[in-house]
């Protein structure tokens, strides 16, 4: 924002290079986002390295628009899906299945049918390999599901979701791995309270299960992958896909290779195993449509919300939500509140402030530092040009 106030113009660039082997090349830049006309994006790169969040962060009213809709959205599908699971002993092939469909469904209508809240526009073409990455994405999202309820239906809710609290630690690699993106000692370190609060959240109240334990370890992983795989397909710099393209397209592949894994690997769910009945009634088939259009309402917002912020910042985001969940299910299931649980939950918020701080910290930085470098150096001031690149001002 200081740098912007700096030239009267809403674009600039820093550019500083020196050898590869010396100091790396830094390049800092406000440009307009390619997905939302007129939001400022700042985007720094250092050698290979990018940051690409919308200026703002989480705290613009977009995102927190997003962000509330997808803890609600979540925390509606988690409780049902936990209901249909448990207590009307249901499958989790079956309500995964169910959830996969449902979302195509919906997304395929979003796409090819007017809609009011949303306009698709056709691509004139897509990028290579369209095919097989869609089919990779879709195979972690159908993955991720269904581990996630075979986890939900052998643990706890709370033990699950505290489970997941190692979620920030898999994203930052992974992140780093696959987008290159780049973050501090103090963005680390301050993930730390955030994963030690929520695993103090549940001390108290632990139901072990091999199985569950190990479906919700997966589900993590499986997660965080998928995430940022995602956030490179939404923040690509040639093809770009909106949320809503993602979503459908990720859940199109998924349902390609659900429907001869659901035929030769898996007994058709219409009830349960054993002496459990779970039989197909006009009720249960109402409750299982209506999940379906929660994990749809759940899945778009997740990639909207994704589509503005970092990786690691969602990651971040997605561990608030595991705290408050544990918290709601203490209260559904009549769990007894803890002094540990509630010193867990402050933890978390506390450490949801320090990672803020820290991200800021680490920005202006970033960009000092790129300020102070380049300060021998010509400095031009740039506007964009009619594709959207930067070109320096007469």
């Amino acid at each position: 924002t200081r740098l912007a106030q700096k030239y009267s113009k809403s674009y600039f660039r820093i550019q500083m290079c020196e050898s590869e082997l010396s100091k790396p090349c830094f390049r800092v830049l406000l440009a307009r986002s390619e997905s939302t006309p007129g939001e400022p994006v700042l985007k720094i790169t250092i050698t290979e390295t990018t940051l690409i969040e919308a200026q703002a962060g989480v705290w613009s009213s977009r995102a927190l628009s997003y962000l509330t809709l997808w803890y609600f959205f979540s925390f509606c599908t988690l409780f049902l899906n936990k209901y249909i699971l448990s207590l009307l002993e249901g499958e989790p092939s079956m309500l995964g299945a169910v959830q996969m469909l449902s979302t195509t469904v919906i997304g395929c209508v979003k796409m090819f049918v007017p809609c009011p809240l949303y306009h698709h526009k056709s691509r004139t073409e897509y990028p290579p390999n369209f095919l097989m990455t869609m089919l990779f994405v879709g195979l972690m999202r159908f993955t991720t599901v269904v581990l996630g309820l075979v986890s939900l239906k052998n643990v706890a809710v709370s033990f699950a979701e505290t489970v997941k609290s190692s979620a920030p630690i898999f994203t930052v690699i992974m992140s780093r791995l696959i987008l290159g993106e780049y973050t501090g000692f103090w963005v680390n370190l301050s993930l730390v309270p955030v994963m030690a609060g929520l695993a103090l959240c549940t001390a108290t109240e632990v139901s072990f299960n091999m199985l569950g334990f190990s479906a919700a370890l997966s589900t993590n992983i499986m997660d965080c992958l998928q995430n940022v795989f995602s956030k490179k397909l939404l923040s690509g710099d040639k093809y770009r896909f909106s949320p809503p393209e993602l979503q459908f397209y990720t859940s199109a592949a998924a349902v390609i290779m659900l429907i001869p894994a659901w035929i030769f690997l898996m007994d058709l769910p219409l009830m349960g195993k054993g002496d459990r009945s779970f039989r197909l009634s006009q009720d249960i088939v109402l409750l299982l449509l209506f999940d379906g259009v929660l994990f749809h309402l759940q899945s778009v917002t997740a990639y909207a919300l994704m589509g503005r912020i970092s990786p690691v910042t969602f990651s971040v985001a997605s561990t608030v939500k595991h705290a408050l969940s544990i918290w709601l299910s203490i209260i559904v299931f009549s769990n007894p509140i803890t002094l540990v649980s509630a010193a867990g939950t402050l933890m978390v918020f506390l450490g949801v402030l320090l990672y803020n701080k820290a991200k800021q910290m680490q920005r202006e930085c970033l960009v000092q530092q790129a300020l102070e470098q380049s300060s021998e150096a010509q400095q031009e001031p740039t506007a964009p040009d009619a594709d959207g690149t930067a070109a320096p001002l007469d």
